[in-house]
């Protein structure tokens, strides 16, 4: 277990500790936890890591002080989730609790937990670097939109300080940067390590760099900013984006171009590291909300290319697919039902698209050419391979193993890749189907169609809403022939840009969805790096460079969604 106290240090007899870890969360050494994930990966590779969880950041500042210095580092990140989101409701009213926070107690972590951590080990030890990364910082890597300041920002290397940046999934560009530190390598060394950002006084003065009009220019001009995020969010689902250069203030920022897409080998090493998937000891006796959830799942791959305009899977995964192999998911499921205090029912199998396990395009040079937001909208991608053979054969795979009883899937899952207005796309896609709702599903299947009505979907880069009325009828079809009772429960969106209080009372007129559960309506939030945010902000898509009606009324938001409600 990392140590997070300077007693710990001590029981384990070290006299330096290369890198200390300043986190928003409490400290679970899980693999759904970015802290963990990237301690333990150092680790491996020989690097003493320590981890400082929730640092009281009101009082005399000892809980950043208790370790000292680091030997190479401090890194900080702000949790598993925006520091904000997890503060605030859509409506700005601050939460009561937190889900990552010992008895899901609020207040362990401020507003902007990256900025204020790094300000606070800048301004207390001024020559360690601190390198920043995790959600809050890599979706705020360049000029973004704060929903709840209500204004943009600029890049949170400019308001922290923060020496780098890793944005995106970390373990190599952090390994790779861990090293430099260690070797003494110079700046202009370290500054070519692909994945990482950082903030440079002057002007920038190399070529093959992809030039963003500044962070003053953006203020000074809603439609400079669309036109910045559509070509941010173009690269940022490319699989060989350029450099990305944004000036702000008297100097820029550089983003460098991301690592490949982890090859499966590579994910394998990621999660053959001896997480004790356990809180640490300091909260015993103490219950962690958010690691009740995720106790007993199994994350089987990275990456989203469903491109939904509200979503930032893409933004801080990535688009292309990155699966572990069936092995290490068997073996992980096996260790998994040894642990004393589970009891047979693995609770989600899956990552953020479920059924995107294994999936690739047929021809990946063409992958390497495209610059498609999603392989999915407007239409799948002819070059998609959508077929749910391997998927079905690792659920066959973990159900086998000795211990586990079921095997649901808890994560989102498109039926838009086995389903179109006619049915199933293949045979694959229909037993895909049937699998998950009568092996794999845990009283009901939740699934997001997001909205009823075309124009808004459109918005938000979802399919028609005929695919669900075809979901449905299958899902019925299939309760019929086997005798069972299993809900589907749809979850939908509400005062997301483009959408009406008209749109809202045709939703919840909608006879498809009479008889169904319904209770799933979130208030959209804007937040940081998604193209439904920019919407938000500026009232263009800057797909298109054209206007969108967007409610921002508090009261008016409100109402749209207990709309949902009123039948």
């Amino acid at each position: 277990m990392f140590p997070t106290s300077a007693k710990e240090v001590q029981r384990l007899g070290w006299d330096y500790i290369d890198i200390i870890i300043f986190t928003g969360d409490a400290f679970v050494d899980h693999p759904s936890f970015g802290t963990a994930c990237i301690g333990r990966w150092l680790q491996k590779h020989g690097y003493r890591v320590a981890v400082v969880p929730q640092p009281n950041w009101r009082d005399d500042l000892r809980d950043f002080r208790k370790l000292g210095m680091p030997r190479l580092y401090f890194a900080v990140n702000g949790g598993a989730m925006d520091s904000m989101v997890n503060h605030y409701t859509a409506g700005k009213r601050l939460r009561h609790d937190d889900a990552y926070t010992p008895e899901g107690k609020a207040g362990a972590r401020p507003d902007y937990a990256v900025t204020v951590y790094t300000k606070i080990l800048k301004q207390l030890y001024p020559e360690i670097p601190v390198v920043i990364g995790g959600v809050e910082a890599s979706l705020r890597r360049l000029t973004h939109y704060d929903y709840w300041q209500n204004r943009l920002l600029p890049s949170i290397l400019v308001q922290s300080g923060a020496d780098w940046l890793c944005y995106g999934m970390g373990e190599k560009p952090m390994l790779e940067l861990t090293r430099a530190i260690e070797s003494g390598r110079n700046i202009h060394q370290i500054e070519k390590i692909p994945q990482l950002a950082f903030l440079r006084k002057g002007r920038y003065r190399k070529d093959q760099a992809l030039i963003l009009h500044s962070y003053e220019e953006c203020l000074e001009d809603k439609k400079l900013f669309a036109e910045n995020f559509h070509l941010i969010e173009t690269h940022a689902n490319m699989m060989h984006p350029d450099t990305i250069v944004e000036a702000a203030g008297d100097g820029y920022v550089q983003i460098n171009p991301p690592y490949p897409p982890s090859t499966t080998e590579e994910m394998d090493s990621f999660w053959d590291l001896p997480f004790t998937k356990l809180p640490h000891p300091r909260y015993k006796g103490k219950r962690i909300p958010a690691y009740d959830m995720i106790k007993d799942s199994i994350i089987t791959h990275r990456g989203c290319f469903g491109g939904c305009n509200f979503c930032t899977i893409a933004a801080h995964q990535g688009k292309f697919i990155q699966s572990r192999s069936e092995e290490s998911i068997v073996k992980e499921a096996a260790k998994l039902a040894e642990m004393p205090e589970f009891h047979g029912n693995i609770s989600d199998l899956g990552a953020p698209t479920a059924n995107m396990y294994g999936m690739h395009g047929k021809d990946i040079s063409i992958c390497g050419k495209c610059r498609r937001r999603s392989c999915l909208y407007p239409s799948v991608c002819k070059n998609l391979d959508h077929s749910h053979e391997r998927v079905l054969g690792l659920y066959d795979k973990v159900d086998a193993v000795k211990g586990i009883r079921h095997s649901y899937i808890g994560s989102g899952v498109r039926y838009d890749l086995f389903l179109d207005e006619k049915g199933f796309t293949d045979e694959n896609g229909k037993k895909y189907l049937r699998s998950l709702v009568l092996r794999h599903t845990s009283g009901r299947l939740k699934v997001a169609p997001e909205h009823t009505e075309d124009k808004v979907l459109k918005y938000m880069a979802k399919p028609s809403f005929r695919l669900f009325e075809r979901l449905k009828t299958e899902f019925a079809r299939i309760n019929r022939e086997e005798g069972r009772h299993i809900e589907i429960v749809p979850y939908f969106i509400s005062s997301h840009p483009g959408c009406t209080m008209k749109d809202m009372e045709r939703l919840a007129g909608n006879p498809t969805l009479k008889g169904v559960w319904m209770e799933q309506v979130q208030d959209f939030t804007p937040t940081p790096m998604t193209t439904s945010s920019v919407m938000f902000y500026t009232g263009i898509d800057p797909r298109t460079m054209e206007p969108v009606f967007v409610e921002r009324d508090p009261e008016r938001k409100r109402m749209q969604k207990s709309r949902f409600f009123r039948k």
